[in-house]
């Protein structure tokens, strides 16, 4: 199979997270940079990134980068590579475009110009003057920055947040991809207790069961690239049976989800067992006073309330104040929250060990951290 160049897209700060995924997947040729990772693969490492990745946005196909700081650069440069490789005589292609700090600022223009230049060099390839467009979607994007233009051909589709699992959603729900990596960098053992007393829908304990159990997290969903002659079903049939192969069935979990609304967990629950880990989880209504566990040691990673008008914001410092009374009674537990408000340590009552800037969709969080003792050796968790 031939080496591809291909891109995995992050959230920014979980560039390090993705680019350890791909690791542990078998890429390690590869080069970090802000809000993506681009690594080397063939056809076969498309299908099963796109089953795999948790924490990554979007599976990218790099046809080309080059400088261009005029439209004829930038349509002859991209008339210049090898669109035919890729695209079928058929294929549907569209092109998007997005534009910062680059002299060709005119997102429109650009998109119109790159889609001539491919159409040019297809009319070369094939040898026909129309393409009617009815097959296979390679959604193209023209991304430029600081006049340098990277052209892409996406392999997901839907983005890969989208598990398949949560048909239904809460008010301001946390991305899947953004719990998996809250997870992942809390370094959670398998072994040990975890829970989320804001749970809302779901979201958090269900990736942390998908990762316990090895399931990985695109299995019951479809990729765009499966409709692809590159990536022919048989590609994807096997890095289905491998996921399949792969998964931990006989390992039994111990994660709980809290949440004082009702409705919010009856959703929880359904997604749960979209995600087919519902025997793995425990939702049940408590209120934040309640919180607490039979286990001297465990994880509490969660997404607070952040507070955005004014009373919400007092009420959202009350909170944090009652977290942190309420933690303290578990001096060897650990503690995982993601929050917006900047003076969260001052409410919780101390500061993390560590903080972590990330992304919320737009809006710009604090990962804050805070470890409990390691266990002794002989410690029964569960």
């Amino acid at each position: 199979m031939a080496k591809i160049e291909l891109i995995a897209t992050a959230a920014f700060g979980l560039e390090a997270v993705v680019a350890k995924e791909l690791k542990e997947l078998g890429y390690k040729d590869q080069m970090v940079e802000n809000g993506r990772i681009t690594f080397f693969g063939d056809e076969e490492a498309i299908c099963r990134t796109n089953l795999w990745l948790r924490s990554a946005d979007r599976v990218l196909v790099k046809v080309g980068e080059f400088t261009a700081t005029t439209f004829e650069q930038l349509f002859e440069q991209t008339k210049a590579l090898p669109w035919q490789e890729w695209l079928p005589r058929d294929a549907e292609f569209p092109v998007n475009g997005k534009s910062v700090k680059s002299k060709l600022y005119s997102v429109s223009d650009c998109q119109a110009i790159v889609k001539k230049a491919i159409v040019e060099k297809l009319k070369q390839t094939y040898h026909q003057t129309w393409f009617e467009e009815t097959g296979p979607k390679y959604k193209i994007e023209v991304a430029l920055l600081k006049d340098r233009a990277t052209l892409t051909i996406d392999t997901s589709g839907a983005g890969l947040h989208k598990r398949g699992y949560r048909e239904l959603t809460a008010p301001a729900p946390l991305r899947e991809t953004l719990a998996a990596a809250l997870v992942r960098l809390s370094k959670w053992p398998a072994d040990r207790v975890l829970a989320d007393p804001f749970c809302g829908s779901g979201t958090i304990p269900i990736e942390a069961a998908l990762l316990g159990l090895n399931i990985a997290p695109g299995l019951k969903r479809r990729f765009s690239a499966e409709q692809w002659p590159q990536t022919p079903r048989r590609l994807w049939q096997s890095a289905r049976s491998e996921a399949q192969d792969l998964m931990v069935r006989e390992r039994t979990l111990r994660i709980v989800g809290t949440d004082y609304d009702e409705k919010v967990l009856r959703l929880a629950r359904h997604h749960a067992r979209k995600a087919g880990v519902e025997k793995q989880i425990h939702f049940q209504r408590a209120a934040l006073a309640d919180f607490r566990s039979r286990f001297d040691y465990g994880f509490v990673i969660c997404n607070p309330p952040y507070g955005e008008r004014l009373g919400e914001v007092r009420e959202a410092e009350a909170l944090y104040r009652e977290m942190g009374q309420v933690f303290a009674k578990l001096p060897t537990w650990s503690f995982f929250v993601l929050t917006a408000h900047k003076g969260f340590e001052k409410f919780f009552g101390r500061p993390a060990e560590k903080r972590r800037k990330l992304y919320n969709g737009r809006i710009e969080c604090h990962y804050y951290q805070y470890y409990g003792p390691q266990p002794a050796k002989q410690q029964e968790y569960i």
